[in-house]
């Protein structure tokens, strides 16, 4: 029965690690294939056409408090999120954006202790800590310039996004996840639509490269993403979830590298070393593996949602 609830465990995370894992690869998609300069376009585009999608595949109308709900999560975890991002990805290097986000698990971690009382294991913090540092040596460079709008945007996005996630473990829809998630990309969505009208102007013309970079990050990057991400995080500690969104910047790297060409050095390669560290050692699984460890010598069973 353990070992069974291990595997469920295991699989549930493994699914999970494939959203931070198709965000990182959104920043290529972006740069080659998008529009360039219509960010809250970009970002409208990924949050309400796939989410009208998907509650058109899993229609649901929210009722009662769920009106208020989705709008609240959806403004949390996509709409403002999504803006608040790309102002920061605007005003700040990219690597200084991409560590002040990797701060994100700590954070997600305090908020599920003060909502849904997960008190943070020292391990979990310390993992993440160590993932922040390798954040910052895989993608920080030389000259970094701090614009203090852009580090305010940076902070609220986490902070927005850490409440939202946690949220998502606290209130239960009487819904499933795939129409629980249209919601929320939909709310999102339709918060971000007057944004980019008003900000960026009529929508731009696309050609076939964008049509299909835009399909890739909706169905890919969003509708997928946010599934297998908001099911981790509502059958899996939060410090577990949260920390494998450290492979954000980490698949980010490895995409530009492979595809775009981007240097990739010893300090890159320790910064790398250091997120996966850090990741996997702050997991419960882990933590209670090493406690019966020191325990009983002979003891191999892990259970991850200990």
């Amino acid at each position: 029965m353990e070992i069974n609830s291990a595997l469920r465990g295991a699989g549930i995370l493994a699914l999970a690690a494939l959203a931070p894992i198709a965000w990182g690869s959104g920043y290529y998609v972006t740069e080659t294939f998008l529009p360039p300069d219509r960010p809250l376009f970009g970002a409208m585009v990924r949050a309400l056409p796939f989410g009208l999608l998907l509650l058109a595949l899993r229609p649901g109308l929210p009722s009662g408090i769920w009106w208020w709900r989705a709008l609240v999560l959806g403004t949390l975890n996509i709409g403002a999120f999504f803006a608040l991002v790309f102002v920061a990805a605007y005003r700040l290097p990219g690597g200084t954006a991409a560590t002040l986000t990797a701060t994100a698990p700590i954070l997600v971690m305090l908020v599920a202790w003060a909502l849904v009382g997960e008190r943070p294991r020292a391990a979990s913090l310390v993992g993440a800590t160590v993932g922040v540092t390798g954040v910052a040596l895989l993608v920080l460079r030389g000259g970094v310039t701090v614009d203090p709008v852009g580090v305010a945007a940076s902070f609220g996005a986490v902070t927005l996004s850490s409440v939202g996630f946690v949220l998502v473990k606290r209130w239960q829809p009487p819904v499933d996840l795939l129409t629980f998630t249209a919601w929320q990309l939909v709310a999102g969505g339709l918060v971000l639509l007057p944004l980019a009208l008003l900000v960026e102007g009529a929508p731009p013309a696309l050609d076939l490269p964008a049509v299909g970079g835009f399909l890739y990050l909706g169905l890919a990057g969003t509708v997928l993403a946010y599934v297998v991400w908001f099911r981790g995080l509502r059958e899996l500690p939060a410090a577990a979830v949260s920390l494998v969104g450290l492979l954000n910047p980490v698949a980010g790297t490895v995409i530009g590298v492979a595809l775009a060409g981007e240097a990739f050095g010893l300090g890159q390669a320790l910064g790398m070393v250091l997120v996966l560290g850090g990741v996997l050692a702050g997991q419960p699984a882990v933590i209670a593996a090493v406690r019966r460890r020191r325990r009983s010598p002979r003891a191999a069973e892990v259970t991850l949602a200990a």
